[in-house]
């Protein structure tokens, strides 16, 4: 027997988010009515999270749907929303919610003008697309967003998949979006950078090197911020910043160019938060500054 209040729930995009996140769902016995999926991985990811589901065309999803999670790209989104309010799909009353990190409920709308609820709910957790996502999830927040009267049911609706609601402000959505882009998307940028470099003087498996130490990291500046930050740019070691940023400019000449600008940006930043911290002097930030050398040229076409 159904639990009260469970809702039938479509799925626009069976992508790594929108197929976890309707398993999510159904796991707190909502019932998942449809989902599309376009491609050979989406139709399979679909197969794998949400045995039984049909593959349906989205009006169709629409249709049905009490609960229709949009998870598409961000730079989908605006047109397919607009799309469906054209064709009249949306229905007074439905809930619409998008997973879209950089979007607030503005980009919904055409669902509010068609009297349905919208929605933000963006996970901030990075997704394979596998089982094991839904056990990230219970240690994940989502930011929320949604008109005040309509916060409790987007807040219970994570709360459902397991997850912690975090209140976003509509203003504050690209921000929002920019710091765990910065944060998560570049760190992967960073590992890839150095284990190339590793690779390349002769150790074997880079990661094995790298990950205690990277975690070990992570763990600190999470417990501790700033205060965990260690190194030469911090400790105003100027010829060791040199030193690095000659190495890397021999190296990047074969390299594609992208790690020492990488790391002149990534030190500078530092200095300067440094700095503001009291940890180096004005005359140690110039120094640090000249030591790094200018800035490299972009590739030519870009």
């Amino acid at each position: 027997m159904a639990r009260p209040g469970r809702l039938g729930v479509g799925i626009i995009g069976a992508g790594k988010v929108g197929a976890v996140l309707g398993a999510a769902l159904r796991a707190a016995e909502h019932a998942v009515v449809g989902v599309s999926a376009v491609s050979e991985a989406s139709r399979e990811r679909a197969e794998n999270l949400l045995p039984g589901v049909p593959v349906l065309e989205i009006q169709d999803i629409v249709e049905r749907s009490e609960l229709v999670l949009l998870a598409v790209p961000d730079d989908a989104l605006g047109e397919l929303v607009a799309g469906l309010a054209k064709l009249g799909a949306w229905q007074p009353g439905q809930l619409v919610a998008h997973t879209s990190g950089r979007f607030g409920v503005g980009i919904l709308n055409p669902v509010r003008a068609a009297g349905a609820i919208p929605l933000a709910l963006h996970p901030a957790m990075t997704f394979t697309g596998m089982s094991l996502d839904l056990t990230r999830l219970m240690d994940c927040t989502f930011g929320v967003t949604a008109d005040a009267a309509m916060l409790p049911i987007a807040q219970a609706l994570v709360v459902e998949m397991g997850a912690e609601p975090v209140a976003i402000a509509e203003a504050d959505r690209t921000l929002y979006h920019a710091s765990l882009a910065h944060s998560s998307n570049h760190m992967v940028t960073l590992v890839a950078q150095a284990s190339q470099m590793l690779r390349e003087i002769g150790v074997e498996t880079p990661e094995a090197m790298l990950g205690p130490m990277l975690r070990a990291t992570l763990e600190n500046a999470l417990a501790s911020g700033e205060s965990a930050l260690t190194g030469p740019v911090a400790r105003g070691d100027v010829g060791t910043v040199s030193a690095h940023a000659q190495a890397l400019k021999e190296y990047d000449g074969g390299a594609g160019g992208d790690i020492l600008s990488a790391y002149q940006a990534m030190a500078r930043a530092t200095a300067r938060r440094a700095g503001n911290r009291g940890l180096l002097r004005p005359e140690q930030l110039h120094d640090i500054d000249e030591a790094l050398g200018a800035e490299p040229e972009a590739p030519e076409g870009n």
